[in-house]
């Protein structure tokens, strides 16, 4: 049961990742400062991707840089990496293995950018090749699906945010991250309930938006490497451009939605969708939007939107962990697929 033994170990990562990163994270924010960095290029793939597209989000609304993710192949493979004037570029991956991830911060050296690395393994190739490295601190990780290295992400992107913006300001909302996570770990009784009731499940849209994007993407992600799930991330708003009209009796919505900016039209969207039969299962720290459905997972309720999305796939992946199971596969043997990804 090493994957299970593994999401449950999150809140105590998260408190390490935290406490044992504010000088790094300071360090990070006075050279991003000093050098006028208004834009930041990140490398990552698979899981650590959806830690930069939380970045996108996290670094865009709260810190107003433009953030982009990088096209790795562009450096290894093709050899033609753009110029990266201006920006800072950062590398994330677990393992800090992967050559393309590595082939990117090379490239930003050489041209005199200052990068960073977020990984788990100081001695990795990927740190090597940084200025500055947030170490995740989340001990070995032996199952292959990703999650405490990926909370982990997570909360060091949150970390770099609120030392760039406002160092001491976020405290309060940092020092919850364990409890919050206590919180939906709190609830796998529950959850497991619900996955015995969605045992045939075997196609679904997972919906989020904002900064529960990169949400939508981690727990489709999860979907298809544990429970065998051909699951297709959206945005809420994208899936209006044409995906919509996949939904018909019987179709499954899976959404994560907090109360914020996003709240009225996507809770509309998700009315609609339920109207025309789709299952929903939902994430969500709304009442109006955890009534729409016996399938419901609650955030805790004092959470800040911005946050929300650590806490948020802690419940996606206690769904998945225990769908998996209802559906008779091993969690800790996913098929076709190894910890450590290499590619070029």
């Amino acid at each position: 049961m090493t994957l299970w033994s593994e999401i449950r170990e999150q809140a105590v990562t998260l408190e390490r990742v935290i406490s044992r990163n504010r000088v790094v994270a300071e360090q990070v924010a006075e050279v991003w400062g000093r050098r006028d960095i208004d834009h930041v290029v990140i490398a990552a793939r698979g899981t650590s991707d959806n830690a930069a597209r939380y970045a996108q989000y996290v670094w865009g609304a709260r810190n107003r840089l433009s953030v982009g993710l990088a096209a790795p192949s562009l450096y290894s493979l093709y050899r033609s990496p753009p110029a990266l004037r201006g920006a800072a570029v950062v590398g994330i991956s677990q393992s800090g293995q992967s050559p393309d991830i590595v082939s990117v911060l090379a490239e930003a050296k050489r041209q005199q950018r200052p990068t960073l690395a977020i990984t788990n393994d100081s001695s990795s190739p990927l740190a090597a090749q940084a200025d500055h490295v947030v170490l995740l601190h989340a001990g070995p990780e032996e199952a292959v699906a990703a999650t405490k290295t990926y909370t982990a992400e997570l909360a060091a992107v949150a970390l770099l945010s609120a030392a760039i913006g406002n160092p001491g300001g976020n405290d309060r909302v940092l020092a919850a991250l364990p409890s919050d996570v206590d919180f939906m770990l709190g609830q796998s009784d529950g959850i497991a309930e619900m996955a015995r009731d969605l045992p045939s499940l075997d196609q679904c849209a997972v919906l989020g938006r904002g900064f529960n994007h990169a949400t939508a993407f981690e727990w489709a992600l999860k979907l298809q490497e544990l429970a065998h799930v051909p699951a297709q991330p959206f945005s809420a708003a994208d899936f209006l451009h044409g995906p919509a009209a996949l939904v018909e009796p019987g179709f499954s919505i899976l959404a994560t939605l907090v109360t914020g900016p996003s709240h009225a039209d996507f809770h509309t969207l998700l009315g609609e969708l339920v109207e025309r039969g789709a299952g929903l299962v939902v994430i969500s720290n709304s009442d109006a939007t955890l009534e729409m459905t016996r399938f419901a997972i609650q955030l805790p309720r004092s959470a800040p939107e911005w946050i929300t999305p650590i806490s948020a796939i802690v419940g996606a992946q206690l769904f998945v962990y225990h769908l998996t199971v209802a559906k008779g596969l091993d969690p800790d043997r996913p098929r076709g697929i190894t910890k450590v990804t290499k590619t070029r």
